[in-house]
Order: C-alpha cells, then structure tokens, then sequence
C-alpha cells in the first residue's frame, strides 16, 4: 500500500519548491517595475511578474487537485495577457515615434 502521509509531504514539498520559485519571479517583476528606465524593460517586468503570478495558480492548482480549474484561469488570464501587452507595445511605438526615446521620463513631455 502507498503511504498517503508521504505523497502529501512530496506534494507539499514541491509545492514549496514551485512557491519559492513565484516568489523569485514576483520579486524581479517588482524590481524591473521600480529600477528600469525604459519602457520595453518595464513592459518584460510586467510579464516576468505575470509569470510569477500564472505558476502560482497552476502550482496551487496542483496542489489541491483542481488542475483543470486553474488551467481554465490560467488560459483566460494569458488571453488577457497578451491583449494588454499588444495594447501596450501599440501606445509604445506612438511614444517612440513622438519622443524618439524609450525612457520614461520623456513621457511627461508630451502634451495632449
């Protein structure tokens, strides 16, 4: 017979692992958000950190045995996703071709 107590300390233990690595993700996410200058580096910190966000919920998914529930978010989430950021790349090129800059700080220029 299996040991259920075993499976769930692995499952538990991997479900750690997943969380540290969320965390690791997250934290980058918020470090490009708040250090980088230039909008592409913002726009790859912004999907670092969704990333980070999209392994937790398949990761707790997991863990409490409605995978198909979190893949149904998570499928729904990463629509939206890619929605956003193809929105976001859109105002970039509109900044890029206004300021001839990527750097932030050029935006408060723009007047309109």
């Amino acid at each position: 017979m299996s040991n259920p107590a075993g499976s769930l300390t692995l499952l538990n233990s991997q479900w750690l692992l997943y969380m540290g690595i969320v965390i690791i993700l997250v934290f980058i996410g918020i470090y490009c958000l708040l250090t980088m200058k230039n909008i592409i580096k913002l726009l790859i910190g912004i999907e670092v950190f969704s990333k980070g966000i999209s392994l937790a919920i398949i990761a707790t998914g997991f863990a409490k045995k409605n995978i198909l529930l979190a893949q149904g978010i998570m499928i729904t989430f990463i629509v939206i996703e890619v929605a956003v950021i193809a929105v976001a790349l859109g105002i970039v090129i509109n900044i890029y071709n206004k300021t001839g800059s990527l750097d932030i700080r050029k935006i408060t220029k723009l007047k309109g």
